[in-house]
């Protein structure tokens, strides 16, 4: 659910385990989709040393240039005079017998040496543009390592897209744009499709994800790392179609999205030493795995192999029962009080923490609920678990929650009444960054290369071209720090989005990393006609669909995200996701946090937003009671939202079905509670609202009930406007609505506000004139009233003839539109 970048070593922790776990999950896709075989011999690797060379100096393979082509052949010439010393009947079999084979970067001094022997002359690049032409010719097959690890001419990629298969990448570069494909990343693309050519045989439609799977393995053997466009060239690869349909989405990060693990590899991911106990917890577990999802079997495997079991073998080696004695157990639940994590200094030296473990009673929670799960399955199954059944070392009121609820409640209440005032500021701070990194890459991109610009008081250098020619959004401060402007802009950018879009719907972070551009909607109401825009928020948590309804700044900033990933055809690409939390992956959807990186659309990580959110509130210096760095979480947002809605008048019961929980007493717990309105409103509460109403708030609302808060809007049309009046409350001011400072006049009846100042006016006239001094006061109030709508409509004009931004208006951005059939008879839907 969550887009944080979470890699193999935060799921199992780094060592052994981790890397065979890697090996197996490479080992799983390379048994589903092996790669091709490269034969002895073929038709071209076949023939003798003159056919070869003669097929060399003639279409497609003769070069250009006549300098080129003489050079190729001469080098050429002499590879194959030196392979034909080695044992095979084509050059393939003899390049294999060839020490060359197996040298790689070094692979060069083999045949230098033979011809220096021979007294003939010959110079490195001789024979690398002979490798080359007999590369295109497809005489040999070097293996992926030997092309992954050896460097080639730079016109590599060129030559063999020319020679081998100019068709296919043709299809590629019409596929990928012009822009994309002048790109270096693409650049480096076409190399690896080029690699793949060389090595497999056949064309680019010819290659399969067994051949990609293989070469990134290799890549990462010989480089020992990845890098952001080295799966660029599968996305390119599978956009042609030629892929089975079960073909993995993209390549990136290949083995370290491991997916689900087994029960047994849960366990053993924590090296438990006594096997009899290793053995029932799988066991255990795995019997408790059909009612749990996969986050919790996780969470309930970790509680158990390293909290529990692996605590007590550290402290007690020779334990090898459950049936502890009572020092013991009372040792291991003083040790969970506390837990240590390792921080690490300024200077690099790595020091232990010990605090307070706040989630205690849960883990003694598991811990119980384990033993007392063997006793009863013991009682149903005395051979499988009845060696294993034992008193339970912690009691039930060692697990009471009552003072865990209270004191979570008063934590979860401090951080929203400290972060609930400051939030506007922290919007203006996002704005503000946002604003900045958008006016340095503009002036960066303003910049000729390697020339110094000056912006927002710093002064900053280009970097110059790369070797390709093409722009760079790097520049270098005044300390000489390298700095990627364009980064910087999409991080400021993604980081207000996501604070914009937490704090109007409330959703969780995961909730929102999921949304999609189908995600956004509208729904027209079958009486009126009126348009009322709508987020629904996919199944997470709970399971539960719920739809929102999108205010007109929640609008703004969808608006602003669709328009930044729509493509140059205005469509929203389709981007796979890795769901962190039951370790699968998604299939693409229109995600509206995706960003292009590494020449493909990415899902933005949920750790860089947060990264984004604590530097715009560094820069502005924001601290919390302590006087410490004030620190915003993604679920802050969500607690400050139901504060709000609840204390602007909102029924608890609308609130738990906005927010999608199960429990009412878990909404209210989110509601942060004041003490003033602790002290003035508790009795009033219970004498007004229990009393007369005790069940009307605390449940799910009926769907008459849901028809009726949604009609209340429906009857705030008025002649001039729309009622500004709060849900469940009547009109206080006797329908006397130019004086209501609810009524929010519509532009568009300007022309109807006008005639009826007017209308006031001639009244006051004849009010005046036939001495109907009673009416006056009135009437003159009245004519107040009316003048104070028409400046209020004044206003709103001037504020709306600022500069345009280009953000169409809600219906443009919506994904679909929702309506629903009138139960009226003869109604249309």
């Amino acid at each position: 659910m969550s887009s944080q970048t979470q890699t193999l070593d935060a799921v199992v922790g780094p060592g052994p385990f981790a890397a065979s776990l890697r090996g197996e999950a490479s080992k799983a896709l390379r048994l589903k989709f092996p790669p091709r075989l490269v034969p002895d011999s073929w038709p071209e690797s076949i023939h003798d040393r003159e056919w070869v060379i003669a097929r060399l100096r003639q279409a497609p393979l003769r070069a250009h240039s006549a300098s080129t082509q003489a050079w190729r052949c001469s080098g050429a010439d002499k590879l194959l005079r030196w392979l034909e010393k080695f044992p095979g009947d084509t050059w393939q079999q003899r390049w294999c017998a060839s020490p060359a084979h197996e040298l790689g970067a070094e692979w060069l001094e083999e045949p230098l040496n033979w011809l220096g022997k021979r007294g003939e002359r010959a110079v490195t690049s001789e024979l690398k543009a002979g490798m080359l032409a007999l590369l295109c010719a497809d005489a040999v097959r070097p293996h992926l390592a030997w092309l992954a690890g050896t460097r080639r001419s730079r016109y590599w990629k060129t030559a063999v897209a020319a020679h081998r298969d100019p068709e296919g990448f043709a299809l590629l570069e019409a596929q990928a744009g012009p822009d994309l494909w002048s790109s270096s990343l693409c650049r480096h693309a076409r190399s690896q499709i080029a690699t793949l050519i060389s090595a497999k045989g056949g064309g680019v439609r010819d290659i399969t994800v067994g051949d990609c799977l293989e070469l990134r393995e290799v890549e990462f053997q010989v480089r020992g790392k990845g890098g952001t466009g080295r799966s660029l060239f599968y996305s390119l690869l599978k956009d042609l179609g030629g892929f089975p349909e079960d073909a993995p989405s993209t390549l990136r990060d290949m083995g370290r999205f491991v997916g689900q693990l087994s029960v047994q590899q849960l366990v053993d991911r924590y090296d438990l030493q006594c096997r009899p106990i290793r053995d029932v917890i799988a066991a255990y577990l795995a019997e408790r795995q059909p009612v749990l999802d996969y986050t919790t079997l996780d969470d309930l495997a970790r509680t158990l192999a390293v909290h529990f079991w692996k605590n007590l073998e550290t402290h007690h080696p020779d334990l090898n029962s459950l049936r502890l004695p009572p020092e013991v157990a009372e040792a291991w639940k003083q040790r969970c009080q506390t837990k240590v994590t390792h921080r690490r200094l300024p200077d690099g030296t790595m020091i232990e923490v010990t605090s307070p473990r706040a989630n205690v009673v849960d883990l003694l929670t598991q811990v119980r609920g384990f033993y007392l799960d063997i006793a009863q399955w013991a009682a149903e199954d005395p051979a499988r678990w009845g060696p294993w059944a034992a008193p339970c070392p912690i009691s039930e009121a060692e697990i009471s929650r009552k003072k865990h609820v209270r004191r979570r409640k008063a934590r979860m209440d401090q951080r929203t009444r400290e972060r609930l005032p400051l939030l506007p500021a922290l919007v203006r701070a996002m704005e503000q960054q946002m604003k900045n990194a958008r006016l340095r890459l503009d002036a960066l991109r303003a910049s000729p290369p390697g020339g110094s610009f000056t912006v927002l008081g710093e002064t900053f250098t280009k970097a110059p071209r790369s070797k390709s020619g093409s722009d760079t959004n790097i520049a270098y401060d005044p300390t000489g720090r390298r700095r990627d402007l364009a980064l910087a802009e999409h991080q400021a950018f993604w980081a207000w989005s996501a604070v914009e879009f937490l704090r109007h719907t409330g959703v969780r972070i995961e909730e929102m990393l999921e949304a999609s551009h189908h995600s956004i909607t509208q729904y027209k109401l079958p009486t009126t006609g009126e348009i009322i825009p709508l987020l629904q928020v996919a199944p997470s948590k709970t399971d539960e669909e719920r739809v929102l309804v999108v205010s007109p700044e929640l609008a703004d900033a969808l608006s602003a995200i669709v328009c930044r990933i729509r493509d140059k055809a205005g469509a929203i690409p389709l981007v796979p996701s890795y769901d962190l939390g039951e370790k699968v992956w998604n299939a693409p959807m229109p995600l509206l946090f995706q960003w292009r990186v590494g020449g493909q659309n990415r899902p933005v990580s949920g750790k860089m937003i947060w990264r984004a959110i604590q530097a715009a509130l560094d820069a502005a210096e924001m601290t919390d009671a302590a006087g410490e760095p004030l620190r915003y979480q993604f679920h802050d947002f969500r607690r400050i939202f139901t504060t709000e809605a609840v204390m602007s008048g909102m029924p608890p019961h609308i609130a738990q079905l906005i927010l999608g929980h199960k429990d009412i007493n878990t909404t209210m717990g989110y509601k942060a509670v004041y003490p003033e309105e602790a002290i003035n409103g508790h009795r009033a509460f219970i004498a007004r609202r229990r009393a007369l109403r005790p069940s009307e708030e605390y449940r799910t609302p009926t769907d008459e009930e849901w028809e009726e808060f949604l009609g209340h809007f429906e009857r705030r049309k008025m002649a001039l406007g729309v009622c500004g009046r709060a849900y469940g409350t009547s009109c206080k001011h006797e329908h006397a609505c130019i004086r209501c400072p609810l009524l929010r006049v519509d532009p568009a009846e300007r022309p109807r506000l006008e005639e009826i100042r007017h209308n006031m006016i001639a009244r006051i006239a004849e009010a005046e004139q036939r001495g109907w001094l009673g009416e006056i006061e009135g009437l003159q109030a009245n004519l107040a009233a009316t003048e104070g709508k028409l400046a209020q409509l004044d206003e709103r004009a001037r504020r709306a003839t600022t500069v345009h931004l280009g953000m169409p208006p809600f219906p443009d951005i919506a994904g679909r539109t929702a309506t629903l059939p009138n139960s009226r008879p003869g109604a249309s839907s």
